[in-house]
């Protein structure tokens, strides 16, 4: 006999879940979504106008879960505001919210849409979950009333938080996050008072959650792999793309192979923005990335994993990032360097003035050493080797250590440090290594038009940064990039909470 339309959901969930079983891998899937925006209004819209606008970035978005799903795929990302946008004040985002409940309560939206209330939006978003037999992770409001009881309560009598949903493949909500680090620009929403390590566990491996500026942050991004053991980060976001260091595929893929887990990272697309840039990152590289700043399309981009990396025969091995540069002398010429800024940060750099050689820089507690060779030194190219060691930011300030390798805009000095996309010179060999005080560091390798340069390159236990058998492509730059979060200044915005 056929299992009934009612029971099938089940039936569809349990094979997933065998053939995850089966397995030590699993399909993973992000869709970067050209978000469809609201007009900006200071005053809330009617409750029927805003879910309308919700509907229609949840039909695109449910149009590439269908996709995914039909492709195999057991768990798909989608990106940060992909639902409704960014172009919100406190009062105007307050239609676009609804209330999550804590997934302890054991809920399926989807066949019991009124027990919270109305939530049309976590309704749908498990419908699609369940009806397609595949985890559904997205990103929307969450809202939770307080009152004077509450020292912390906003005058309106309400928290607003950025908040990712989790539905499993039966549609029911697992996981619930609250964005901790909100961006500058969130007013919108409230910071949660305490860090939430959220975690789930399914047939392919332990999941961890946290959303965009949470990346560059101790709690929780570096708990949920340090201390919760995650396979795989899940990673709605919506990032901004900043050269030299931080565009979205440049360091979200070096976060994953300096923290050594899957990330599934799922970026919202507008090129106004400079938003673009997802894929799913390893702790070997990445499996699959998309970065396209002309269009303003959408990608569906899929990928085999490894359900638990750490088991992995080609899990790579445990570096001590300051073992080789603590080991050697400075090499000469240290004298000669010069001061630029990238944003805001003031690095000392130092000239590549030959074809090949071996230099050292050095600000504060960091030292930088590299040894390259150029295939060819062009005159109209100049290249730098760069540290900076300080704090970061204007507002919330935090720690970096970094040593570069860079191209420069120009041959004239001075614009050393500033955005640079393109570059003519490929390097027959590099080695970068630094004498980094934290173990927490990601290597960055970029190419000419901001690509990746997947297998070639490696990091040696010793903590050096080299290249395998020179770059095929062209280099914008190669970078190791530390994070002493110990170092980091209170939050000015959560020091009252």
């Amino acid at each position: 006999m056929l299992p009934s339309q009612a029971l099938l959901p089940a039936v569809l969930f349990a094979l997933a879940a065998l053939r995850a079983l089966a397995s030590d891998t699993f399909l993973a899937a992000v869709y970067e979504h050209a978000v469809i925006l609201p007009q900006p209004t200071q005053e809330p819209v009617p409750a029927s106008d805003a879910l309308a606008l919700m509907n229609r970035n949840m039909d695109v978005l449910e149009g590439a879960i269908k996709e995914a799903a039909q492709q195999g795929a057991h768990i798909i990302v989608t990106p940060e505001d992909g639902i409704y946008g960014w172009r919100f004040t406190r009062e105007s985002i307050y239609p676009y919210l609804e209330d999550i409940p804590d997934p302890a309560v054991n809920w399926i939206p989807c066949t019991d849409p009124s027990r919270f209330g109305p939530t049309p939006v976590q309704e749908r978003l498990s419908c699609m979950a369940r009806n397609n037999s595949i985890y559904v992770v997205a990103n929307i409001g969450d809202k939770k009333p307080c009152d004077s009881s509450d020292p912390s309560c906003p005058r309106d009598g309400r928290y607003h938080y950025n908040t990712d949903v989790v539905f499993d493949a039966q549609g029911k909500l697992v996981a619930r996050y609250h964005k901790y680090n909100l961006f500058r620009s969130e007013t919108q929403f409230d910071y949660p008072k305490e860090p939430e390590a959220v975690t789930f566990e399914t047939p392919f491996g332990k999941f961890g959650i946290f959303t965009c500026f949470d990346i560059l942050f101790y709690e929780p991004a570096v708990v949920l792999v340090n201390k919760m053991q995650v396979d795989t980060v899940l990673f709605p976001t919506a990032w901004m793309n900043v050269l030299p260091f931080l565009t979205a595929i440049e360091f979200h893929s070096a976060w994953a192979m300096g923290m050594g887990v899957n990330l599934l990272s799922a970026n919202t697309h507008n090129t106004t923005m400079a938003m673009t840039g997802s894929g799913l990152f390893t702790p070997e590289g990445p499996a699959a990335y998309h970065y396209d700043s002309d269009t303003e399309e959408g990608r569906l981009l899929l990928a085999e994993l490894s359900a638990r990396p750490r088991l992995s025969p080609t899990y790579p091995p445990a570096v001590n990032w300051s073992s080789h540069a603590t080991s050697i002398e400075k090499f000469p010429g240290e004298n000669d360097t010069f001061s630029g800024a990238v944003r805001k940060d003031i690095f000392t750099f130092r000239e590549l003035r030959h074809k090949d050689g071996n230099y050292t820089v050095c600000q504060g507690d960091l030292c930088c050493h590299l040894v390259y060779q150029m295939s060819n030194k062009r005159r109209d190219e100049v290249y730098v080797l760069g540290a900076f060691d300080g704090l970061h930011g204007s507002l919330i300030k935090y720690h970096w250590q970094i040593c570069t390798l860079l191209k420069c805009p120009s041959t004239n000095l001075s614009t050393c440090g500033q955005p640079v996309e393109t570059a003519q010179t490929k390097f027959d060999v590099f080695s970068l290594s630094g004498t980094f005080g934290t173990s927490h560091v990601f290597p960055e390798v970029l190419y000419s038009g901001v690509q990746l340069a997947p297998g070639e390159f490696e990091v040696l236990r010793d903590g050096r940064l080299k290249s395998k058998h020179g770059t095929s492509k062209q280099l914008v730059t190669a970078t190791l990039f530390g994070r002493l979060y110990e170092k980091d200044q209170p939050h000015p915005l959560r020091i009252s909470l």
